[in-house]
């Protein structure tokens, strides 16, 4: 017999939480959030498909992001490009993300080494990518 104050609740996927404090600001970058499976939270920046955003991402988590017409957003792909990853590579991935379907990037610049960037990549993806 299980004692039901030991069971656990089932663990909610990784899913947007939108920023309330941000939605009545105007001007400057959108901003939302994403919860990643280990439940921590982790701010990101929305950005327009388009390869200015990732031809220079370095010390940042990028993550290809499918909107759905009633607003619901969907990870397509996380990735951690570093210094070393080559702009070409940067732009095959972005035109990979777009095949799959991506309609926004989101970008999240609050890590602060290679290790945590890798870290926050595996908790919002189940196969994330560590160079575009």
């Amino acid at each position: 017999m299980r004692d039901p104050r030991v069971e656990r609740l089932p663990r909610a996927g990784i899913r947007e939480e939108r920023l309330r404090a941000t939605a009545g600001l105007r001007g400057g970058e959108a901003l939302t959030s994403w919860r990643g499976l280990s439940g921590r939270r982790y701010v990101v920046g929305v950005h327009a498909i388009d390869p200015a955003v990732v031809e220079d991402a370095t010390d940042a988590v990028l993550i290809a992001v499918q909107r759905s017409g009633d607003g619901n957003a969907t990870v397509v792909d996380v990735a951690t490009p570093g210094a070393a990853t080559s702009r070409r590579s940067r732009l095959r991935w972005l035109a990979r993300m777009r095949i799959r379907g991506a309609t926004e990037m989101h970008v999240h610049l609050l890590a602060e080494d290679e290790g945590e960037r890798r870290a926050v990549a595996r908790d919002l993806a189940e196969r994330s990518r560590m160079s575009p």
